[in-house]
This record gives C-alpha cells, structure tokens and sequence, in this order.
C-alpha cells in the first residue's frame, strides 16, 4: 500500500508541475506531457479510430505513466527491514498488476455496453458462430491473466536478479575485507548493466500494457471488430 501511494503520488506532481503553465511554445516539463499525450494518441490511432478512441486518451495516459513510476521504484534500492521487504515496485507484486489487469478488461466491458447497447455487445460474443461462445469466455479470462502476470513477471524477476547481484556485491565482506572488495568490483558492472536492461524492459512493459489495454477496448467498443 505504501508503495501505492507513492508511486501514485509521484504521478500526480508530474502531471500537476507540467500542466501548471501552459504555453502555446511548450517549455520543460510542458513538453514532457505533450510528448506522452501524443505517445498515447498514436497508440489509440493504431487499434481504432480517433472518433471512438479519443475517450480514453486520459485513461491510456494515467496508464503509462502510473505504471512506468511503478516499474522504476525498485530499481535504485531495496529496503529490507526486520526481514521484510518495505521498498520495491508495485508492480513486482501480482496482486497489483492483476488489479490493473482487471480493472481495465472491466472498463472494456463497461464502456462496451454503453457505446455499442447491452444487446449489440452481447451478440458479439456468438459472432461469427455461435459455437464460438465458451471460447470468447475463456478468453476474457485468459486476456486478464496474461496482461496482469506478463507485467508482474518481467518486473519480479529485474528485482530478484538485481537483489543476487546486491547480494554478490555484499556478501563477500563475510570472509575478509578484500574477498568483500573483489565481490563488490565483479558485481559493479553487471549491476548497472542490469539496471540499464531493467529500465528498458520497465518501459517496455508500461508500453504493451497501454497497448494491449487499448486493443481490447476497441474490440469492444469498435463496430468493425
């Protein structure tokens, strides 16, 4: 929860300190969320057209953004107290992403219902055949697993890999101040190689779930799907 809270909080001071004031020339910060707005519209425009899709340019970018602060967290430093660990990504937790998993396929449905009619949404699930029913259902479930554990997985395991190379870097120390300073010298370039890959795939990530959130909403609001 705490984690949550700040990754939630980091969010809201950068959308509130780049909207604060607005120019015709962007400047700074300005610019930083003119480029995420337009980074999401792109990838609205690429799953359906801007007429339907331009509702959920406010969603796709809190998305992003929430979801990128939330891969970062953990990647500087741990903290570990009495054995617990009280500082790390939330999204290396599956409980979270699954949350965000399922609250987005329930926003599809949602506005699924509302833009197309109960009765227009639901024949979409006997469409082109009728047999095709239970399949259609078994993947709205299968769709919420894999877009929440695909998240969590590549988050959970930059985390554990950088808590071996930590470990690496310490545990040395244990046996002799010099076995400690030759551990600490192996573990250095292998960590910060790891961070860097560990930013990409964080990035990568916050990107196929905006993505993919964007691809089910049109197959459910969008008339030609």
């Amino acid at each position: 929860m705490m984690m949550i809270t700040i990754a939630s909080v980091i969010v809201f001071i950068l959308a509130v300190a780049a909207t604060r004031t607005l120019a015709l020339r962007p400047t700074g910060m300005q610019n930083f969320i003119e480029w995420v707005m337009d980074f999401v519209k792109n990838i609205i425009n690429s799953t359906m057209d801007w007429q339907t899709g331009g509702r959920f340019l406010t969603l796709g970018m809190t998305l992003l953004m929430y979801i990128f602060v939330a891969n970062m967290l953990g990647l500087p430093f741990a903290v570990v107290i009495d054995h617990e660990l009280w500082w790390k990504s939330p999204t290396a937790d599956p409980v979270i992403t699954l949350t965000l998993a399922v609250m987005v396929v329930g926003l599809t449905h949602y506005y699924g219902i509302k833009m197309k009619g109960a009765g227009e949404y639901a024949r979409d699930y006997i469409r082109p055949m009728k047999f095709l029913f239970p399949i259609k259902i078994i993947e709205e479930f299968a769709n919420t697993l894999t877009l929440g554990l695909r998240l969590y997985g590549n988050i959970f395991a930059g985390e554990i890999l950088l808590g071996l190379l930590a470990g690496l870097a310490t545990s040395g120390y244990a046996d002799g101040f010099m076995g400690g300073i030759f551990g600490t010298l192996g573990a250095i370039i292998p960590m910060l190689a790891w961070q860097a890959f560990s930013i990409f795939v964080g990035s990568i990530q916050a990107f196929i779930f905006v993505m993919l959130t964007m691809v089910y909403m049109a197959h459910k609001v969008s008339h030609d799907h």
